[in-house]
């Protein structure tokens, strides 16, 4: 019997010693070497380690970008806004934002949204249409930092009123840019005096801000004054 084991160690040690100078060796040959089954070494398998976690938001939202090249004073107005990508977590979140350029990188003319998943940021838009919005301008180039603190302060529910916030824009221009924050019941003015207080904190911006119904910005455009101011 131990005449038969030495045979066969070394058996395997010599088919093993031709197996490595051999680039044509059959793995097959390894398994069966020396006819024990002591010999043969049954092959590890690597466990995959499980997908990191993920943190869903409360809503989806939705990036809509307004092109400045496809815009023309024939078409209507919104009729160039397209929808870019809609995210519902934390991960695709920072997926997107750090890999889209941030206004101060953007066209002159440009339009950037973020809107709560099935509302489109239009006044026509159901949700929006008794709405109105706050706005914060800035000097060129300068709008990034709270246009960022912005989209968390939404899409993490920091205010107080959140199923009032219906979306933020932000309008690049040539001397300036500004954000606008959406908002879905206009008259009720605890709620949107609430909404920009707390938007103003988030921010630390120390200007007025004021609040214009989208229905005065309809009928006068330009002429629209706020109706409330913070």
């Amino acid at each position: 019997m131990v005449e038969e084991t030495e045979k066969s160690s070394t058996a395997a040690v010599k088919e093993e010693t031709e197996k490595n100078s051999s680039s044509m060796a059959n793995p097959k040959e390894e398994e069966s070497a020396g006819g024990n089954s002591d010999v043969a070494t049954a092959p590890s398998k690597e466990i995959a380690p499980p997908p990191p976690a993920r943190h869903p938001l409360e809503h989806a939202w939705t990036f809509w970008f307004d092109n400045p090249s496809a815009k023309s004073k024939q078409a209507a107005w919104g009729s160039s806004i397209r929808p870019i990508y809609t995210f519902s977590t934390v991960e695709d979140f920072w997926s997107v934002y750090n890999n889209i350029h941030h206004p101060s990188k953007l066209a002159v003319g440009a339009d950037f949204h973020c809107f709560k998943n099935k509302i489109e940021p239009k006044w026509e838009d159901p949700v929006c249409a008794n709405g109105g919005k706050w706005t914060v301008s800035f000097s060129r180039g300068k709008s990034d930092t709270c246009w960022l603190y912005t989209l968390l302060a939404m899409i993490g529910e920091q205010f107080d009123y959140g199923d009032e916030i219906c979306g933020a824009v932000v309008n690049v221009r040539a001397r300036q840019e500004k954000i606008a924050l959406w908002t879905k019941n206009a008259a009720n003015e605890a709620a949107q005096l609430s909404i920009g207080r707390q938007w103003k904190e988030f921010l630390d911006y120390s200007d007025s801000i004021g609040f214009i119904f989208h229905d005065d910005a309809k009928r006068l455009d330009r002429n629209a004054k706020n109706r409330y101011t913070v």
